[in-house]
């Protein structure tokens, strides 16, 4: 087998730069908590493939879901010759998702498409054209959801123009916005909505619940309750962006229930399919199926052999109540870090809810970010067999995303690997 070096220099002369990657070495297998590397080195695994591996990465069931489904056929496109899969996930949708009125739902690839087809989704119910997103939000790589995103490096920069009738709002940030309830926080981003935008052009508000890319931000409580009221008040569609934190990951099914939220349309992708790529829409049934036939779809959508891979990863889920699994998580995860927080001026603030949780890096004594300092104790990390990854608007936060599945024994040797990263870079030293 060839090692990690001689990979290394086969990917410089045939994959394009543009595709970076945290780490250098290259992956040979994968399960629980852990990763192997082809050199025979192991990480424990914060990262979860961007909170995709919720199950593990070769789940028992998963795989033999896939296997079965291989086997039968893997393609016929669902826009065709339907297959029974297809149906069965968007009932598990349905069936999953908060809310109690009548819904419908659809599956595309990936979490860009699923939200790209959500705002078409809305646009089309309303007539009307204009979409809010948020200050620090992430939303994926196409063109739309560029122009939906905040970050402009590495995600925007020199790739527009960008898609029109796109607003964005001051989010719920409590670290940065001064202290701001989460009612003042939204009555600020709705001042702006009402009169930058004007009520009766807004599409859809389009949130999440707890922002990934953008730091794990978490927001005020009572914020997210305001906007979706003050939506659904205007007539326009709320959409609540599920990709990352959906599927247990935040200790319930879905962000949106920690506050009694039902939105119209959730965008879930990620941890559905047990690491296979499948991506889905699903909410009101007046609003989705406003759209005329043949509007929606894609040659792969609900792939029958991702529709097998999410089947079994939801089945997964229920039999080990990955749920309560993430509450357990953050339950080790929250009081650990809120220790190394206590003796470590430079951690400005620990976050989060379940198994998705963040620690801001800050310049000691201010809120100013230490983005050298992130990048400096992430490879420490890395280095010392913990992969984790970095995120943020000013990319001073690392974020741990642990598989569900982790053995406790893995969280504990990660948070002592992380430890051991921090007090190895010290907040304040020079160059940070």
């Amino acid at each position: 087998m060839p090692s990690s070096e001689e990979l290394h220099k086969r990917r410089m002369a045939a994959v394009a730069r543009g595709v970076s990657s945290m780490v250098s070495s290259y992956v040979e297998a994968a399960g629980g908590g852990t990763m192997t590397d082809v050199d025979g080195r192991a990480w424990i695994d914060f990262a979860s493939g961007i909170a995709v591996t919720n199950v593990g990465n070769a789940a028992p069931r998963v795989v033999a879901a896939v296997r079965e489904q291989v086997e039968r056929f893997t393609h016929t496109c669902f826009m065709v010759a339907p297959y029974e899969s297809y149906v069965a996930v968007c009932e598990q949708l349905i069936a999953l998702t908060p809310g109690t009125f009548e819904k419908r739902a659809a599956l595309f690839n990936s979490g860009a498409e699923a939200v790209e087809n959500a705002v078409k989704v809305a646009r089309h119910a309303t007539g009307r054209p204009a979409v809010v997103v948020f200050d620090h939000a992430y939303h994926g790589r196409t063109n739309l959801t560029m122009a939906l995103t905040a970050k402009v490096m590495p995600y925007k920069h020199r790739f527009g123009p960008f898609a029109p009738e796109v607003y964005r709002v001051p989010m719920s940030y409590p670290l940065r916005d001064g202290g701001l309830t989460g009612a003042a926080a939204a009555a600020r981003a709705i001042d702006l909505i009402e009169k930058q935008v004007g009520n009766g052009n807004v599409a859809a508000v389009l949130i999440e619940p707890i922002q990934g890319e953008g730091g794990f931000v978490v927001p005020a409580p009572g914020f997210l309750p305001a906007i979706a009221e003050w939506t659904r008040g205007a007539g326009a569609v709320f959409i609540a962006d599920e990709i990352q934190t959906g599927f247990c990951r935040t200790g319930s099914w879905f962000a949106s229930e920690h506050e009694g939220l039902a939105p119209d349309l959730i965008t879930t992708a990620k941890g559905m399919g047990g690491g296979l790529p499948i991506a889905g829409v699903v909410g009101r049934a007046d609003v989705m199926d406003a759209v005329h036939a043949g509007g929606l779809g894609g040659t792969y959508g609900g792939n029958p052999v991702a529709c097998a891979a999410a089947l079994a990863a939801v089945e997964t889920m229920r039999e080990l109540d990955l749920p309560s699994a993430a509450r357990r998580i953050g339950g080790r995860l929250i009081p650990r870090l809120t220790d190394l927080a206590a003796g470590d001026a430079g951690i400005g603030e620990v976050r989060g809810r379940g198994a998705m949780v963040a620690i801001e890096l800050v310049r000691p004594g201010t809120i100013e970010p230490d983005a050298v300092r992130t990048a400096a104790v992430a490879r420490a990390c890395h280095e010392a067999g913990l992969l984790v990854l970095t995120c943020g608007t000013y990319g001073n936060v690392l974020r741990f995303l642990p598989p569900l599945v982790i053995s406790d024994e893995e969280l504990t040797q990660g948070l002592q690997i992380l430890q051991q990263a921090l007090s190895g870079v010290p907040a304040g030293a020079s160059g940070t």
